[in-house]
Protein backbone atom coordinates (compact mmCIF):
# COMPACT_ATOMS: atom_id res chain seq x y z
CA UNK A 1 0.00 0.00 0.00
CA UNK A 2 1.53 3.40 -1.25
CA UNK A 3 2.44 5.85 1.79
CA UNK A 4 0.88 8.78 -0.35
CA UNK A 5 3.32 11.89 1.05
CA UNK A 6 3.54 11.06 4.77
CA UNK A 7 7.58 10.23 4.56
CA UNK A 8 7.54 13.76 3.20
CA UNK A 9 5.72 15.59 5.81
CA UNK A 10 7.63 13.60 8.54
CA UNK A 11 11.25 14.49 6.76
CA UNK A 12 10.11 17.97 6.96
CA UNK A 13 9.17 17.62 10.31
CA UNK A 14 12.85 15.75 11.22
CA UNK A 15 14.58 18.88 9.30
CA UNK A 16 12.43 22.14 10.73
CA UNK A 17 13.43 20.03 14.37
CA UNK A 18 16.72 19.70 13.74
CA UNK A 19 17.13 22.97 12.15
CA UNK A 20 15.96 24.50 15.55
CA UNK A 21 18.04 22.25 17.74
CA UNK A 22 21.53 23.17 15.97
CA UNK A 23 20.33 27.05 15.23
CA UNK A 24 19.18 27.69 18.98
CA UNK A 25 22.58 26.37 20.19
CA UNK A 26 20.67 22.97 21.90
CA UNK A 27 23.22 20.85 20.48
CA UNK A 28 27.10 21.89 22.66
CA UNK A 29 29.16 20.16 20.81
CA UNK A 30 31.82 22.47 19.06
CA UNK A 31 32.67 20.25 16.10
CA UNK A 32 29.50 21.24 14.76
CA UNK A 33 30.18 24.01 12.49
CA UNK A 34 28.19 26.21 10.65
CA UNK A 35 25.80 23.37 8.74
CA UNK A 36 22.43 23.75 7.05
CA UNK A 37 20.15 21.16 6.78
CA UNK A 38 19.40 21.09 2.99
CA UNK A 39 16.61 17.97 2.77
CA UNK A 40 15.75 14.80 5.06
CA UNK A 41 14.79 11.53 2.93
CA UNK A 42 12.37 9.10 5.10
CA UNK A 43 12.26 5.66 3.84
CA UNK A 44 8.41 4.72 3.33
CA UNK A 45 8.07 2.58 6.24
CA UNK A 46 9.34 5.95 8.73
CA UNK A 47 12.43 3.84 10.17
CA UNK A 48 15.26 5.84 7.94
CA UNK A 49 16.02 9.29 7.63
CA UNK A 50 19.14 10.49 5.63
CA UNK A 51 19.58 13.98 6.61
CA UNK A 52 21.81 15.63 4.23
CA UNK A 53 23.18 18.63 4.94
CA UNK A 54 26.12 21.32 3.78
CA UNK A 55 28.84 23.17 5.55
CA UNK A 56 31.36 25.83 4.97
CA UNK A 57 35.15 25.00 4.89
CA UNK A 58 37.69 22.36 3.84
CA UNK A 59 38.02 18.67 3.93
CA UNK A 60 38.91 18.79 7.05
CA UNK A 61 36.11 20.78 8.62
CA UNK A 62 33.75 18.54 6.67
CA UNK A 63 35.31 15.87 8.60
CA UNK A 64 34.98 17.51 12.15
CA UNK A 65 31.71 17.92 11.48
CA UNK A 66 30.42 14.51 10.36
CA UNK A 67 32.00 13.52 13.96
CA UNK A 68 30.13 15.57 15.62
CA UNK A 69 26.88 15.36 14.01
CA UNK A 70 27.53 11.51 14.99
CA UNK A 71 28.21 11.90 18.38
CA UNK A 72 25.32 14.61 19.13
CA UNK A 73 22.96 12.09 16.87
CA UNK A 74 21.62 10.02 20.36
CA UNK A 75 20.42 13.37 21.76
CA UNK A 76 18.37 14.56 18.39
CA UNK A 77 17.25 11.57 17.85
CA UNK A 78 15.54 11.47 21.79
CA UNK A 79 14.62 15.40 21.02
CA UNK A 80 13.04 14.09 17.71
CA UNK A 81 10.93 11.37 19.72
CA UNK A 82 9.75 13.19 22.45
CA UNK A 83 8.48 15.93 19.81
CA UNK A 84 6.61 13.82 16.78
CA UNK A 85 4.54 11.07 17.59
CA UNK A 86 5.82 8.31 16.10
CA UNK A 87 5.71 4.62 16.52
CA UNK A 88 9.28 4.47 16.44
CA UNK A 89 11.57 7.18 15.81
CA UNK A 90 13.55 6.63 13.05
CA UNK A 91 17.44 5.52 12.61
CA UNK A 92 19.22 9.28 11.44
CA UNK A 93 22.03 8.89 9.16
CA UNK A 94 23.94 12.54 8.03
CA UNK A 95 25.28 12.75 5.05
CA UNK A 96 26.90 16.13 3.16
CA UNK A 97 25.15 17.20 0.64
CA UNK A 98 27.31 17.56 -2.07
CA UNK A 99 24.19 18.85 -4.89
CA UNK A 100 26.10 22.51 -4.01
CA UNK A 101 29.12 21.66 -5.03
CA UNK A 102 28.04 20.56 -8.71
CA UNK A 103 25.65 23.33 -8.79
CA UNK A 104 29.08 25.34 -8.15
CA UNK A 105 31.14 23.23 -10.90
CA UNK A 106 28.95 23.39 -13.58
CA UNK A 107 28.01 27.10 -13.13
CA UNK A 108 31.97 27.86 -13.24
CA UNK A 109 32.19 25.42 -16.61
CA UNK A 110 29.35 27.46 -18.02
CA UNK A 111 30.99 30.61 -17.14
CA UNK A 112 34.01 29.22 -19.07
CA UNK A 113 32.01 27.68 -22.06
CA UNK A 114 31.00 31.78 -22.61
CA UNK A 115 34.07 33.12 -22.33
CA UNK A 116 35.14 30.98 -25.29
CA UNK A 117 32.40 31.96 -26.88
CA UNK A 118 33.08 35.01 -26.89
CA UNK A 119 36.54 34.83 -27.95
CA UNK A 120 35.97 32.84 -30.73
CA UNK A 121 33.06 35.43 -31.77
CA UNK A 122 35.49 38.15 -31.35
CA UNK A 123 38.31 36.23 -33.55
CA UNK A 124 35.68 35.89 -36.38
CA UNK A 125 35.01 38.94 -36.42
CA UNK A 126 38.61 40.52 -36.47
CA UNK A 127 38.69 41.76 -33.27
CA UNK A 128 41.66 41.59 -30.86
CA UNK A 129 40.68 38.65 -28.41
CA UNK A 130 42.16 41.72 -25.40
CA UNK A 131 38.89 44.34 -26.42
CA UNK A 132 36.46 41.09 -25.98
CA UNK A 133 37.92 40.44 -22.19
CA UNK A 134 37.49 44.52 -21.84
CA UNK A 135 34.32 44.55 -23.00
CA UNK A 136 33.21 41.28 -21.41
CA UNK A 137 34.60 42.81 -17.80
CA UNK A 138 32.57 45.44 -18.42
CA UNK A 139 29.30 43.96 -18.89
CA UNK A 140 29.74 41.62 -15.63
CA UNK A 141 30.99 44.72 -13.44
CA UNK A 142 27.84 46.57 -13.74
CA UNK A 143 24.58 43.97 -14.49
CA UNK A 144 22.25 46.72 -14.12
CA UNK A 145 23.31 48.92 -16.59
CA UNK A 146 22.35 47.35 -20.17
CA UNK A 147 25.65 46.40 -22.00
CA UNK A 148 25.54 47.92 -25.99
CA UNK A 149 26.98 45.41 -28.07
CA UNK A 150 26.90 47.79 -31.62
CA UNK A 151 30.12 48.93 -32.92
CA UNK A 152 31.17 52.59 -32.65
CA UNK A 153 33.94 51.89 -35.29
CA UNK A 154 33.23 53.76 -38.64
Amino acid sequence: MPQGHRPDRVGEQIREMLSELLSRGTVHDPGIGFITLTRVHVTPDLQQARVFYSSLGDAEARKKTAKALERATPFMRRHIGSNIRLRRVPELEFRFDETVEHQDRIEQILHELHEQDALRAAESAGAPPDATAAADADATASPDVPHDDTDDRT
